[in-house]
């Protein structure tokens, strides 16, 4: 492969849409990572994930003149349609959503622990790790997209704004109310263990 490392995207993807391998290839590897790990957070599904990245890329492939360079970063373009993507995917789900944890032999797609830590800590982040999953699960559309660009995909307001196409002042706002959301939620797992013992 030649060294393509400092091409730009927009000029890759004009590439790809030309038939070059090696050009759609890069594309890839520098934002399929993010990409799914943005599908992973917004719907808490590995495979739902996977999929959804393919279908981006799929799209990229089938449509490259979808990606119009005015209107925003291939970035932007990609976070679009892994946007829609997900809003089809949340569509045919029912209400309820999986969580997916670690297996007790440590397999499965949930957080690596190291295996230093006791088996009282370990068990005690393995229950925050999985509250912390299942409160941004619970955040509406709107406010967990938010918390999970700036917050776990740390992107800037600009950036994050790109991928959602809202206003930076939209962005903000979404975010300090899922911060809160987020907080208040967490703050009620950390009381029902101590109202179900006090019911017992």
């Amino acid at each position: 492969m030649t060294n393509l490392k400092e091409v730009t995207d927009d000029v890759l993807v004009r590439r790809a849409a030309k038939g070059d391998e090696e050009a759609f290839t890069a594309v890839y590897r520098r934002h399929q990572a993010a990409i799914y790990r943005f599908a992973l957070r917004m719907t808490g599904s590995p495979f739902a994930a996977e999929e959804i990245v393919q279908d981006v890329f799929m799209t990229l492939v089938r449509d490259p003149q979808k990606y119009d360079a005015k209107l925003g970063t291939v970035s932007a373009f990609l976070y679009g349609v892994a946007r829609n993507r997900i809003l089809k995917h949340r569509e045919r789900l029912p209400r309820e959503v999986a969580l997916e944890e670690k297996d007790d032999d440590g397999s499965g797609p949930g957080l690596v622990l190291k295996d230093t830590l006791t088996p009282a800590v370990w068990a005690e982040k393995r229950e925050r790790a999985a509250q912390i999953r299942a409160a941004v699960l619970e955040l509406p559309e709107e406010f967990r997209e938010a918390v999970v660009l700036c917050e776990l995909q740390e992107m800037s307001y600009e950036e994050a704004a790109a991928a959602a196409g809202c206003p930076i002042g939209t962005i903000r706002s979404r975010l300090h109310r899922g911060r809160a959301l987020l907080l208040a939620k967490l703050e009620i797992f950390r009381e029902t263990p101590r109202r179900v013992s006090a019911i017992g």
